[in-house]
């Protein structure tokens, strides 16, 4: 016999927000992870990439870096919304994630912290739907920004215009 105080429908963060629902400025942290060497593996067999530079030390060590070099992609990775609460929160009002671009501006390391972030820059109303662009950024442990980059998302308005 299902419990009555428990929905399916309702497992999750909460009521979901709309597009009408977010601000500028408005940030979404995700969880800092430890890029480890399996990380580089686990790219590696998903990317197909094997350049020496993400799987060879002795060739980082010699071309002047102080171990495994991640990915650029790699690292692009650690900003993917699904990693935070951000498509959570909105849940189903959520339509699509559209772009992406980035920059990649200092070297990742196996042994890093990344601390990636989404901030909110964009409201672009449109009629029944709305464009959230949001600034990427990375830092590792010793603050330096490693990417900083752009996301864009359509999500549904709560009051569609007619």
């Amino acid at each position: 016999m299902p419990d009555p105080e428990f929905s399916v429908a309702m497992h999750r963060y909460g009521p979901a927000r709309y597009f009408e629902d977010l601000a500028v400025e408005e940030r979404f942290h995700i969880p800092a992870r430890t890029l480890t060497e399996a990380n580089f593996a686990a790219f590696q067999t998903v990317s197909c990439d094997n350049h020496p530079i993400h799987y060879d030390a002795e060739y980082c060590r010699r071309i002047g870096h102080s171990g495994l070099l991640a990915h650029g992609l790699q690292v692009l990775c650690f900003t993917a919304a699904g990693a935070g609460i951000f498509p959570h929160a909105l849940g189903e009002s959520l339509i699509a994630f559209l772009d992406v671009s980035a920059r990649f501006l200092n070297p990742v390391y196996a042994g890093d912290t990344l601390y990636p972030m989404l901030v909110i820059t964009e409201l672009t109303p449109q009629r029944s739907t709305g464009l959230v662009t949001m600034r990427a950024t990375v830092h590792n442990q010793k603050e330096e920004r490693v990417l900083e980059g752009m996301h864009r998302y359509l999500v549904k308005r709560r009051h569609p215009e007619k």
